[in-house]
């Protein structure tokens, strides 16, 4: 099975299925290859240079946008869990791949916030108390 879709059956009152997630961004092909570095999974290219990341809990869709960049505070973001003890090894990983820490937007004990190679915002999550 490829996608939520597949499951969803016909009926009178359909349900609705969340089916991936898109980001902008200006590089589909470099913002991809950064998240499937992070999470693994199936990069695949499927029009005009966008891409698809298959393989994780959720599609991830990378799409060219136009140039424009947001300078706020992402409205929606991804939430990547990590074991408590590992939460460094991960932040480190996610370094070493191209991500930066934004510290500006929350600088506690309970999550790290980063921003991906073009700036989009997610978090490694361990939880627990500071």
């Amino acid at each position: 099975m490829d996608s939520p879709r597949d499951e969803q059956q016909v009926t009178e009152d359909p349900v609705l299925v969340l089916d991936a997630l898109v980001i902008d961004c200006d590089d589909p092909q470099a913002v991809g290859r950064f998240w499937q570095q992070l999470l693994g999974g199936d990069l695949r290219e499927v029009r005009d240079g966008d891409t698809e990341l298959h393989g994780a809990a959720l599609r991830l869709d990378f799409v060219r946008a136009p140039a424009e960049r947001t300078t706020a505070k992402d409205r929606l973001h991804l939430d990547i869990f990590v074991q408590p003890d590992l939460r460094q090894k991960a932040i480190d990983r996610a370094i070493a791949f191209g991500a930066t820490t934004a510290n500006d937007i929350y600088d506690g004990g309970l999550w790290q916030v980063m921003r991906d190679i073009e700036g989009n915002v997610f978090c490694i999550v361990w939880g627990g108390a500071e």
